[in-house]
């Protein structure tokens, strides 16, 4: 079976902390409701709707939610940053003949423009999946690696009986992510390459 490997998004490939506090702010803006941006952009990875019920009432979450995710393809695209060893990680499952999925709790269309922008190729993009959910598709594409900076993406390896990959560069320390049980921590992408190749001999 050819490879494939799993990646989260937000603070695994790509740095949108940018681009969401942004949207963040002018949703803020807009709506005359009061978000704290710089503590949103602290804790991504949940759903986007939780987070929303943070500052709306619930009578607005989805109305709030659907303005955020139109929102996000003007203000938030332009700000997005590719972290560290993202694009190489990805070329080294390239070279050994391997598949990218990109599975993420981000909305679909969203996630697949936000990698068009940045120029990173996905074999296949699923969103709108979280934790346990995430090893659902994981199981369904054939994933034997999942790498994650987020407890809900060790979470989601382990229900898919996947390599759970952990990156130290979202909300999370090496020592958090070793605790929830990935099986490797690396400080950033950077590393990936090097420990894929030990992987695979």
């Amino acid at each position: 079976m050819a490879l494939t490997v799993g990646f989260d998004l937000d603070m695994t490939l790509l740095d949108t902390r940018p681009g969401i506090k942004a949207t963040y702010d002018v949703l803020s803006a807009e709506t005359g409701t009061y978000i704290d941006s710089d503590l949103v952009v602290s804790r991504l990875g949940p759903p986007l709707a939780e987070e929303i019920a943070r500052w709306f009432p619930a009578e607005r979450v989805e109305a709030a939610v659907a303005r955020y995710r139109r929102l996000y393809v003007e203000y938030a695209l332009p700000g997005t940053l590719t972290l560290p060893g993202a694009r190489e990680s990805i070329e080294a499952i390239r070279q050994r003949g391997g598949r990218v999925l990109v599975i993420t709790g981000k909305y679909e269309p969203n996630a697949r423009l936000q990698l068009d922008h940045v120029g990173l190729v996905a074999d296949e993009v699923v969103g709108d999946l979280w934790a346990e959910t995430k090893g659902t598709a994981l199981r369904e594409h054939g994933a034997s690696v999942y790498v994650g900076d987020h407890l809900g993406d060790i979470r989601g390896a382990k229900a898919a009986d996947a390599v759970a990959v952990g990156v130290a560069t979202g909300p999370y320390s090496a020592a958090e992510l070793a605790a929830a049980g990935a099986d490797v921590v690396l400080p950033d992408l950077t590393g990936f390459p090097a420990w894929l190749a030990d992987h695979l001999r």
